[in-house]
């Protein structure tokens, strides 16, 4: 047996109750680990409210990180007292796991494991979205909603290293000066300012190349006024709900522009996709060019009011849930 979170019926953070499950040896192609944190995203929300589809009972969260305790058969490329991490197993709220090893990889030496359960799932993001999505490098001009989200603050520091201009939108004079601390060249307070008028103005009229957008329903279509022609907008998540079916012709109209809507998970699919994406992740963090803000931790059983928190835009950075 193990603690874990348990999700029995969908709906708000009361849903949340912490239980004792069965824990199971792992079985063919899986380990078994000892979790030393899980990392809370707002995906997690998105399953919990059924947003995005799970049958319950289920266990909620992606991201963790830990020490393996036991090998399934025919696994080989991992060993017993290993430390890894994950960001696209679901099942994280968990003391103990068994996770199949397509999902896992090792955390070097020098990155704890409280560090890697807070950056996998947010740090890759922000690799895939400055480094794949669009390829972000000197001169560059961006615009990234929630800068000081746990997205946020790595993609402002990695976007500033690769030669960028970074703008960001935040919610409070704390979370500007947060974010100006993390990488961002201007911050913009979206509860004072008109953003888009903001952005033309720092931009001197001209608009940025690509914008960023986790928050959805509150900042579209505003967000297509922010680009240049020919510009790309990227929608990577709906804190605010999500984006409302629009006209096509709407880019047409706003200058030619472009829209995506990807997904981690489609940029780390393979274990070649995943290893280049981690050591990317990896290497930069090392290099001390992106530092990872864990501002909040929550005992796991307390996993209901870090999602209370969350939902009320009252963190910033990353929060981690301790088994």
């Amino acid at each position: 047996m193990t603690k874990a979170i348990v999700v029995r019926s969908l709906g708000g953070p009361e849903v949340l109750k912490i239980e004792d499950v069965p824990l199971d040896a792992p079985g063919p192609g899986e380990v078994q680990i000892r979790q030393a944190a899980v990392g809370l995203n707002f995906i997690d929300v998105y399953f919990r409210t059924g947003l995005y589809k799970a049958d319950p009972p289920f266990i909620p969260g992606k991201e963790g990180a830990g020490t393996i305790t036991a090998l399934g058969e025919g696994v080989t490329d991992f060993a017993i007292g290993d430390r890894v991490a994950y960001a696209s197993a679901d099942g994280a709220y968990a003391a103990e796991r068994n996770v199949a090893t397509k999902h896992l990889v090792k955390v070097p030496d020098g990155i704890s494991l409280e560090t890697a359960a807070a950056m996998m799932l947010k740090g890759m993001t922000a690799q895939y979205l400055l480094l794949q999505t669009y390829q972000v490098k000197p001169g560059t001009v961006l615009l990234f909603h929630a800068a000081a989200g746990g997205v946020g603050l790595i993609a402002g520091q990695w976007a500033k290293a690769l030669g960028a201009t970074v703008i960001g939108t935040a919610g409070s004079q704390a979370k500007v000066e947060l974010a100006l601390a993390n990488g961002y060249d201007h911050v913009i307070d979206y509860t004072k300012e008109d953003f888009v008028a903001r952005v033309r103005e720092l931009t001197g009229g001209a608009g940025v190349d690509v914008v960023y957008d986790s928050v959805g329903k509150d900042t579209f279509p505003q967000s297509l006024d922010c680009l240049k022609p020919r510009g790309l907008f990227v929608s990577f998540g709906n804190s605010s709900g999500p984006v409302e079916a629009f006209n096509m012709g709407l880019l047409s109209q706003k200058g030619s522009l472009y829209a995506t809507r990807p997904t981690l998970f489609a940029y780390i699919a393979t274990r070649e996709a995943l290893d280049a994406c981690a050591n990317s992740l990896f290497d930069v963090v090392q290099s001390n060019k992106v530092r990872i803000n864990i501002h909040q931790t929550y005992p796991l059983a307390e996993a209901g009011r870090a999602h209370t928190d969350l939902e009320a835009r009252k963190t910033s950075g990353t929060t981690l849930l301790i088994p």
